[in-house]
């Protein structure tokens, strides 16, 4: 009985592991076995990292409306608040690019929002 060697379904296995294993430095980018654990384990940061990559993201928006917000005399957290209250649905990416490009429409929004802040006193 002849012994099985996988023959071409092997080879095209191997092609496709090498191939997104190209640009590894050393060993992991040549040998079998290290390529097959650097590529599991470059998948694994690459998912984590889109991930990431968003979380990132919402910080710098954040900051940025943050600093726009401070440069205009209100809290973050107060101008949030008071856009929830005016029910305005601007997520912070829009708001962030507002701020940047267009300062009259944002300062049109911060009115909106200190508009609807709390006035009895609860939240400061």
């Amino acid at each position: 009985m002849s012994r099985a060697t996988y023959g071409l379904a092997r080879h095209r296995k191997k092609k496709r592991l090498f191939k997104r294993a190209r640009g590894f430095r050393g060993a992991p980018g040549k040998r079998w076995r290290l390529a097959q654990e650097a590529v599991r384990r470059a998948e694994v940061f690459a998912y984590r990292d889109r991930r990431n990559r968003k979380r990132e993201f919402r910080a710098l928006w954040v900051t940025r409306l943050s600093a726009a917000c401070k440069m205009r005399d209100l809290p973050y957290s107060r101008f949030i608040f008071g856009l929830n209250a005016g029910s305005i649905e601007l997520n912070r990416k829009m708001l962030s690019e507002i701020a940047i490009s267009d300062p009259k429409g944002f300062d049109a929004i911060v009115d909106i929002a200190r508009r609807n802040r709390p006035t009895d006193g609860s939240q400061n």
